[in-house]
């Protein structure tokens, strides 16, 4: 997580300069800034709440943007089941985007050797651990420095850098790549709607999409020997 921090504290920052200017209390950035430790739906939240949106305007557009979570949580639940209920509870809290992908890519499959299961956890907990500081760390100084740092300043394009750092990571496929490019079509053919609702037309076509490729069926390679040959198949 060393190699990312910075992008992920560049972002926190922003973040947390956002929230300030939103209109948000002192108490209830602090709040947001500590508990919900989700750096998308904070971003799609704030500026909802800025705008005077309704309540279930901002908790469907937080939902829909943590959507990904519950398929995180269900890859990840046998490699927890040993763990207490409010132990497995923090560290789903802690997990985030790119710990959850370091996590699998170091460990493809769940263990059964206890040994190897004392790794996987000390690696999830130091992986997660240094995210978690980074945001929150970087979130907490620029609540900080709100009143010093203006926007203009370029913080929320570091956030998009690091926004689009973090997608190219995870476009490991060719449907992830097409999800994404159909998710941002959909928003900007959107992007007039009000109080940011493109966000949520862009997620329900990414994932209708999705979904429908993905029942498509794959056409497999012809046999070598008919291949070519004009032998029916």
């Amino acid at each position: 997580m060393a190699s990312v921090a910075p992008g992920i504290a560049a972002w926190g920052l922003m973040t947390g300069v956002a929230m300030v200017k939103s209109g948000m209390s002192l108490i209830e950035v602090l709040l947001m800034g500590v508990l919900v430790f989700a750096g998308s739906s904070q971003l799609a939240a704030v500026p909802l709440i800025a705008a005077g949106a309704p309540m279930w305007v901002i908790l469907a557009t937080a939902f829909c943007v943590n959507l990904r979570f519950m398929v995180f949580s269900a890859h990840l639940r046998p490699y927890v089941m040993h763990q207490s209920l409010w132990r497995r509870m923090a560290s789903g809290y802690v997990m985030a985007d790119l710990s959850y992908v370091l996590f699998t890519r170091r460990f493809p499959h769940p263990a059964t050797d206890p040994v190897v299961i004392k790794a996987q956890d000390a690696y999830w907990a130091g992986n997660c651990a240094t995210g978690w500081f980074s945001w929150v760390g970087a979130s907490l100084l620029g609540i900080a420095l709100a009143n010093f740092i203006p926007l203009s300043w370029g913080l929320g394009f570091a956030g998009i850098l690091a926004l689009l750092g973090i997608m190219c990571s995870l476009a490991s496929t060719r449907l992830r790549v097409v999800s994404g490019g159909i998710a941002g079509a959909a928003a900007v053919a959107t992007f007039a709607l009000p109080f940011k609702l493109n966000i949520l037309f862009a997620i329900a076509a990414a994932v209708a999409a999705c979904l429908m490729l993905d029942k498509l069926p794959v056409t497999k390679p012809l046999p070598a020997k008919a291949a070519g040959t004009g032998d029916p198949v």
